[in-house]
């Protein structure tokens, strides 16, 4: 035990390591218009006071940008940050880092109470380097703060059912209530928690009889029906409120909606490949596919010398819920940090694997040799897949952001031709409208000129001052013509360079 505990922190500390790089790098990555939105929220706590219940974004217009989120506990507590140390990105993506670095232990022992230590350990090394894991556990967003409060509230209550004291059950409500929260799809840790409630009454049922068992279950029921209390309703009420904001402010926008709905076959297969391969690779995926089979069948761990749990299925429920939330959930799936939570439960599947086969193999050398060969080839695949994600996509949005800054005054009104990514309203610190934009919200290319000029001109008559373009979308000037003769004669061509344009719009008549 003293070797795995070892193990255990070295992962840990490598883990940690792999996500502190480029910990300060702005907002121009990959997941860009997400972390650019959250930010926006943080900032504006800071700038235009700390009323935790109404969030706001930039792309609003002159409108306060009041909007309905999930519980804004990050961008909160970033903008505490802020009053301490100012604005860095650093700040708020090091919020991520730290729930993932406090949920790592408790997934380690999540599984070893539901497998044995064996797989615990390959099931921590998958989970702390899976491509998806590493880059969503440093970028500004909810899902790992969520997942990772989801996994220590599955533990304490796995704690709880093994042994029913006030301490665990109390620590697994708080933590799943905070993970739903901070995200509403964290619900599907629901499927788990009612297998181990099932699984715990199902082996009270054999074991006891009579009046005792019937008293058991009627306290059993009064808990559980606490713990739904403590779990569920401050997020009806939270949930309740933000729509109630969505509703009452421009741009009426509520954060995941719109998400629910069913897609057709080759969407669903194109999330399954992305997952099996940039979000997991190929060798966790195998894995995992291999230690869904085997883990039934995973009795004794060498290494451990103790029977398998009898909570075994916990990691099959969690599945089941996934594949039914993605099915459900399959517009909102385009995201892939919408399956982060797969990570765990494949780490957890690929462990038991590894678990499985090295029990099975009496030679000494072999296991050592498979090990590393295992684990280098995961640590190769992870490398290549996660590193394009972190390259910059938005550096144009950033760049013609912070050029905005420079010369316009701070009540200036932006129409940023940006592809509905926010980074540009962020970094030059002024309010405005994507383009094209219905209600706020970016609404793709225009079908001609005449609907490009129409837009332009509603914008221009509700009070915007400036217009942006930037490099993705110059093409626009070459098939727009009537367009860009509107705009040259009704704008004034400030900056041009090659990544942006920027033109001061002349007033409204």
């Amino acid at each position: 035990m003293r070797g795995v505990s070892k193990t255990v922190i070295v992962l840990w500390l490598l883990a940690v390591a792999a996500r502190l790089i480029l910990i300060n790098q702005p907002f121009v990555d990959d997941w860009s218009w997400r972390q650019s939105d959250v930010a926006a929220i943080a900032r504006n706590f800071f700038e235009y006071g700390f009323r935790f219940g109404y969030p706001q974004i930039d792309w609003a217009g002159r409108s306060a940008g009041y909007v309905g989120t999930e519980f804004p506990i990050l961008p909160f507590f970033a903008a505490i940050c802020y009053k301490l140390a100012g604005i860095h990105e650093w700040i708020g993506r090091s919020q991520s880092v730290i729930f993932f670095a406090i949920s790592l232990p408790f997934f380690f022992l999540l599984v070893r109470e539901t497998f044995c230590s064996v797989a615990a350990i390959w099931a921590t090394f998958f989970y702390a380097f899976a491509p998806l894991n590493i880059f969503a556990g440093r970028s500004f967003m909810p899902d790992v703060p969520s997942l990772s409060l989801g996994i220590i509230g599955l533990y304490f209550f796995l704690r709880w059912v093994r042994n029913p004291k006030a301490e665990p059950f109390y620590l697994a409500a708080i933590a799943i209530s905070l993970s739903i929260l901070i995200k509403v799809t964290s619900i599907v840790m629901a499927a788990p928690i009612l297998y181990l409630v099932v699984a715990e009454r199902a082996d009270l049922g054999s074991a006891e009889a009579g009046s005792a068992r019937g008293s058991c279950s009627q306290r059993q029921r009064l808990q559980l029906a606490l713990f739904a209390a403590i779990t569920l309703l401050p997020s009806v009420f939270w949930y309740w409120h933000a729509h109630q904001i969505a509703d009452r402010f421009y741009p009426h926008h509520f954060f995941g909606a719109g998400g629910v709905r069913l897609e057709n076959f080759s969407w669903y297969w194109d999330i399954a490949r992305v997952t099996a391969t940039s979000s997991l690779t190929p060798v966790l995926a195998i894995m995992a596919l291999t230690g869904l089979f085997v883990a039934p069948r995973l009795q004794r761990c060498s290494t451990a010398g103790r029977p398998r749990s009898k909570y075994g299925s916990l990691f099959d429920w969690w599945l089941a819920a996934m594949v039914l939330f993605v099915v459900a959930v399959g517009y909102g799936n385009r995201h892939p940090w919408y399956q982060l939570p797969f990570v765990a439960v494949a780490a957890a599947f690929a462990g038991a694997g590894c678990a499985f086969f090295e029990s099975k193999i009496s030679s000494r050398v072999a296991p050592v040799t498979l090990s590393i060969l295992l684990a280098g080839s995961f640590a190769i695949l992870a490398f290549l897949y996660v590193r394009p994600v972190y390259e910059s996509s938005a550096a144009q949005l950033r760049d013609a952001g912070l050029e905005l800054n420079r010369l316009t005054t701070s009540d200036a009104l932006i129409v940023a031709v940006d592809g509905g990514n926010p980074a540009i309203f962020y970094y030059a610190k002024r309010k405005g409208w994507h383009f094209l934009e219905q209600n706020g919200i970016y609404d793709g290319n225009p079908k001609n000129s005449q609907q490009a000029i129409a837009d332009l001109e509603r914008l221009r008559r509700q009070g915007a001052t400036h217009f942006v373009f930037t490099t993705p979308r110059f093409w626009w000037l070459e098939s727009y013509p009537e367009f860009t003769q509107h705009l040259s004669e009704s704008a004034t061509l400030l900056e041009a360079t090659p990544e942006f344009k920027i033109y001061e719009l002349s007033p409204a008549k």
